[in-house]
């Protein structure tokens, strides 16, 4: 063989083994990240549920030919266990189920995306799911079809008034997005139309609430919040006066905190909790990695108690901007719906 030949051969087994890195690179890792990654920009917090790991924890035997009733008792189930609390589709599930063709039983995950302009909900359903079923569903209740396979069913307030008055109102327009296996709805079609773009790659991700997803790891439910809406939903100034007075005292003998710029909380898979902070400048990561840890370990003025009464602080760390809380809750505990809105001290900006 000459020599030439065997650097071209050397040279293009590089460039295909290069490919292979950047595709491996580019690939989410967790199902939560390929979610997010398919999020509109402009949303300001997102709602995670891993339906597929919810069912496997609970040892649910569920499928698309299981009745509203089983649906309905895994839900209970999943409630008192502190997994369900993320979902927009709670009140809808049976509905879902018995008239739809997906639910909870079959879904492998959903992600609610939420900004100033409106909503919407993402759902990647599993095989079992026939979307063209789903299709065929959707007319029959009173959807009007799109002219595109992958455009807005329009069903609107009426139609899901006359199906059944539990249904959510995230479900009066729909899109079927069948090479990803994805149900995505909202109650306002342009909203809709907009994320069905971002979905299919032609827009812009929410990258920043991405960058806190890919600290909380393998996610069961997890809320994440950017930084004006933490700001806003977990501050201290929700509570009274005298929690106010309470709180300053002991941020202020924990070393004192930087504002935040994002926060993420999530129910791993094991049943432990993360919770992921992000700072304006690194610089001040580690500092407000102690103050916290300190805060989240010891009184919780506005939710009454002590916070070690629900959980200890196992890990507190600090990687780049992100500060890492690792969590170990009580029995029994509700843990993730509690801290995922205000106030909470160790997430006061």
């Amino acid at each position: 063989m000459s020599r030439r030949l065997v650097v071209v051969l050397l040279v293009g087994l590089a460039l295909v083994a290069g490919g292979f890195v950047a595709w491996r690179v580019a690939q989410p890792e967790t199902p939560l990240a390929e979610a997010l990654s398919m999020t509109p920009a402009d949303a300001d917090r997102v709602s995670w549920t891993d339906w597929d790991a919810v069912r496997r924890e609970l040892d649910a035997g569920l499928d698309a030919d299981s009745s509203a009733e089983d649906v309905r008792s895994f839900l209970d189930d999943a409630f008192s266990a502190d997994l369900s609390s993320m979902s927009a589709l709670v009140s809808s599930a049976p509905v879902l189920q018995q008239e739809f063709g997906f639910s909870p039983a079959t879904l492998e995950w959903e992600l609610f995306a939420q900004s100033a302009d409106g909503a919407v909900e993402l759902m990647r359903v599993s095989d079992e799911v026939s979307l063209s079923g789903v299709a065929d569903r959707l007319e029959a209740l009173g959807f009007t079809a799109p002219e595109e396979d992958d455009g807005v069913w329009v069903g609107g307030s009426d139609v899901l008034s006359g199906i059944d008055a539990s249904l959510t109102p995230e479900l009066q327009y729909v899109a079927l997005l069948a090479s990803e296996q994805l149900v995505m709805t909202s109650d306002q079609a342009p909203v809709l139309e907009r994320a069905v773009a971002v979905a299919q790659g032609d827009g812009a991700a929410a990258d920043d609430l991405a960058e806190l997803g890919e600290d909380l790891g393998e996610a069961t439910a997890a809320a994440i919040y950017d930084g004006a809406h933490a700001c806003e939903k977990l501050a201290m100034s929700q509570a009274d006066d005298d929690a106010q007075e309470e709180a300053e005292q002991l941020v202020t003998a924990a070393g004192g905190v930087h504002p935040l710029t994002g926060f993420a909380m999530a129910r791993l898979v094991g049943g432990d909790i993360r919770v992921v902070m992000q700072v304006e400048d690194e610089d001040d990561a580690a500092g407000d990695a102690e103050a916290r840890a300190a805060l989240a370990a010891g009184p919780a003025p506005g939710q009454g108690g002590s916070f070690t009464d629900r959980f200890r602080v196992d890990r507190a760390s600090s990687q780049g901007r992100a500060i890492i809380l690792d969590l170990h809750p009580g029995e029994g505990g509700y843990a993730l719906s509690d801290l995922t809105s205000g106030p909470v001290l160790f997430a006061t900006c």
